[in-house]
């Protein structure tokens, strides 16, 4: 089993971006779409006015700072790489969303990652928040970067 990362809050947020499951490369290293092909920090940056180039912990400040938390559907899984399609359903342990948004309730809208997350999110997740999805900002997504952005700046 993988385990995913704890939940990244700021002290007044606003909006939960959920992903699926962390990549791999953002196990390893304990950061948010670590891998640099991933277009998540590049399109939160262009949507928010941040620096998607600046050290992992000036994005997330940053990001905090214009009320954004970030977290993943699932806490921990069986999973072969990094693919979503690759997890592995039956061994899926959900994270306590429902907690989170309980714990902080200036939280009024999720922003969901991504297809797979969608679907996750729909089949396991129980919340009176509502939810809208984003193209996924992964590499295995190709949907042209300012297409995706169109739809990512619904964020702000």
């Amino acid at each position: 089993m993988r385990v995913g990362l704890p939940p990244i809050v700021g002290p007044h947020p606003r909006v939960l971006v959920l992903g699926s499951f962390p990549s791999e490369q953002s196990l390893a290293t304990g950061r948010y779409y670590a891998n640099p092909r991933n277009q998540f920090w590049r399109l939160l940056g262009a949507v928010l006015g941040f620096d998607a180039e600046a050290p992992y912990d000036a994005r997330i400040a940053a990001a905090t700072e214009h009320g954004v938390a970030l977290w993943d559907v699932l806490h921990s899984c069986r999973r072969a790489g990094s693919l979503d399609a690759r997890i592995d359903r039956n061994t899926a342990v959900v994270n306590d969303i429902g907690a989170l948004l309980a714990d902080h309730p200036g939280i009024d809208r999720i922003v969901v990652n991504g297809s797979a997350a969608l679907e996750l999110f729909e089949r396991h997740v129980r919340v009176d928040v509502p939810a809208v999805r984003v193209p996924s900002s992964s590499p295995a997504a190709t949907m042209a970067f300012d297409a995706k952005l169109a739809q990512w700046r619904g964020l702000a």
